[in-house]
């Protein structure tokens, strides 16, 4: 992705190239990797209609970066104690975790870039904990993509931007995900359309997926479970609401990583998409925000409507 340019904006992950290639460099005398999986599976909530937003699930509840790394803290003293050294990371660091879960076993990397567990589906978070111990190694599951996928491609055929440009190979500057919460300018208008109502994140190329039909809660942290009002955002509220306010509505929620400006723009754009007049009045206060891609996206949307 990073060498063909196709990560957009995400300059963090060209910087940061050098020690995911050579873990090593994080802690000296690296031996072994130890994956972990945490289950973020929870039922949708019913659809209230009207104007409100879609919200990808693992965004539903507690930030996954605080629960696991504060578990993860609590890990790496207990190693320490027994005179270990690691050094731990849920998807914060510079550790590639779907790879190195695809070498533990935890599941391999489906269609969709995403790691998939046989029958339990692609639902769960992954930290990885490096440690100067060696450890009984573990294998990767037999068959991988080959067996488990087969000839299926329903995750590529439902992405709505096509953002895969190959099975197994994702072009991020196309993905809603990264254009609706890492993406801080104005979003391509060619693609506005294709966000529908997702107004953070997208799980389509998850859901459709076979393996994760019959994914249950069962093990699913609570502090995941949907919180009121996050897995249907309602678009009205966020554009009247100050921004400060917002801000801090989304406190330990990973909703908060957009920022205000990015929730708004894209309440703005998911209110075009719906076409309805009764948005008029919120989109107006979109063309007063302090952010010229607030505002663009507001004045896109009600000429939409």
């Amino acid at each position: 992705m990073i060498r063909q340019e196709r990560h957009g904006t995400m300059d963090w992950m060209k910087r940061s190239m050098p020690p995911r290639e050579n873990p090593s460099s994080l802690l000296p005398g690296l031996r072994s990797a130890i994956v972990l999986g945490t289950n973020y599976c929870w039922p949708t909530p019913p659809d209230p209609g009207g104007l409100t937003g879609r919200v990808s699930i693992y965004a539903w509840g507690r930030d996954y970066h605080n629960l696991i790394g504060k578990r993860l803290k609590k890990f790496v003293r207990w190693l320490r104690s027994m005179g270990i050294s690691s050094y731990a990371g849920v998807d914060s660091r510079p550790i590639v975790e779907r790879s190195w879960a695809t070498r533990a076993g935890l599941g391999y990397a489906g269609k969709n870039c995403c790691t998939i567990r046989p029958g339990q589906g692609s639902l769960f978070f992954i930290s990885v904990v490096f440690v100067d111990s060696l450890l009984p190694p573990d294998a990767p599951l037999e068959g991988g993509l080959e067996r488990y996928c087969g000839s299926c491609t329903r995750c590529i055929s439902v992405c709505p931007t096509s953002a895969f440009d190959q099975p197994g190979e994702l072009d991020a500057r196309r993905c809603l995900s990264y254009l609706n919460i890492e993406h801080k300018g104005a979003i391509p208008i060619e693609l506005r359309e294709s966000m529908g109502r997702w107004v953070f994140g997208c799980d389509l190329c998850q859901t459709t997926c076979p393996h994760n039909h019959d994914a249950s809660s069962a093990g699913a942290h609570p502090d995941f479970a949907p919180r009121s009002g996050h897995a249907w955002l309602d678009l009205e509220w966020v554009l009247s609401t100050d921004d400060e306010k917002l801000d801090t509505f989304f406190t330990g929620s990973p909703i908060r990583r957009c920022k205000p400006s990015g929730l708004k723009r894209n309440a703005c754009i998911v209110l075009g998409n719906l076409g309805d007049p009764a948005a008029r009045t919120a989109l107006r206060h979109g063309t007063r925000h302090t952010s010229s891609t607030v505002r663009e996206a507001a004045r896109w949307a009600l000429e939409r409507i």
